[in-house]
């Protein structure tokens, strides 16, 4: 029974550390298990009419964070519990017998986990002396891991930010409509411009995904409702007979198919055209597309 315990209790730490290492260090960004989470928050927001506004990211990345804890315990604790207590010393004024044997492994898991070391209960079977420091690294480094993931996420929030109000300064402005009438250098050098926050957005959508499920309550700062404006500008400078603003307005409109391809098959999955796709993506954040 005991090595039945052992061997599921390895998998489930293997299973925990497997996703914490496709979500944080995999180019994919998105661990199976974590995808699961941010999605189902995402879902009961949207069923809730995103009620919870931008509060849902954080709190989907704080459960995911505490599943990946509680995986990491109960997997230990399934390796500790056919030793409890003969393979650990107990302080005294600790009463092994007034505590289940399971309860004991789970409180021994966690106080490890967190590298808290009460020194109440000490572990003198061999294998778990040897094994238990495995436990305190992986605490360590989940710790390590949560405070990266939230740092990690301000920076592809902040560009998508920065690109929607660039977007909006340009509408404001009628700028696709200016186009026609401007200097063909000067609507190349902008083109350009937001050819490369547009790949860079793209490349945030596809290295951290948690990003999708974190909404803007100003629609100054929602890309997705800022969005399809650029499409028009794109149509409007090929209209353009200048070789260089043709060109501009193609890798443009290269990059958009690229990030509507990202968002259709990583979140949307849906949408035959990028007007379609763009406007299923303001929808899905509960906005209005700007055109």
């Amino acid at each position: 029974m005991g090595v039945v315990l052992t061997v599921v209790g390895v998998a489930i730490i293997l299973f925990g550390l497997m996703d914490m290492f496709h979500t944080l260090l995999h180019p994919s960004g998105q661990g199976r298990l974590s995808g699961l989470v941010l999605s189902g928050a995402w879902r009961l927001s949207k069923l809730m009419g995103h009620r919870l506004g931008s509060v849902v990211g954080p709190v989907a990345m704080v459960a995911v964070i505490l599943l990946w804890v509680m995986l990491q315990s109960v997997g230990w604790a399934l390796i500790y519990y056919p030793h409890i207590p003969d393979g650990f010393m107990y302080s005294p004024g600790v009463d092994q017998a007034s505590y289940p044997d399971f309860n004991e492994a789970l409180y021994v898991s966690f106080v490890t986990l967190s590298t808290l070391g009460y020194g109440d209960v000490v572990a003198t079977d061999t294998w778990i002396r040897v094994a238990s420091p495995l436990e305190a690294l992986t605490g360590f480094a989940l710790l390590t891991a949560a405070l990266t993931w939230f740092i990690q996420i301000y920076p592809p929030l902040s560009r998508r930010r920065a690109l929607a109000l660039e977007i909006k300064g340009l509408a404001d402005t009628g700028y696709a409509e200016a186009i026609r009438e401007m200097d063909a250098a000067t609507v190349s050098r902008v083109l350009d411009s937001l050819t490369a926050e547009v790949v860079k957005v793209r490349l945030d959508y596809m290295h951290h995904t948690e990003g999708f499920y974190f909404q803007e309550q100003s629609p100054e700062l929602a890309l997705s409702r800022q969005l399809p404006y650029v499409l028009r500008l794109r149509d409007a400078a090929l209209e353009r007979q200048e070789a260089v603003v043709r060109l501009s307005a193609l890798r443009l409109s290269l990059a958009l198919d690229q990030l509507g391809a990202e968002l259709k098959e990583s979140f949307l999955h849906t949408g035959n055209n990028l007007e379609e796709i763009f406007d299923a993506y303001a929808t899905e954040h509960g906005q209005r597309p700007r055109t």
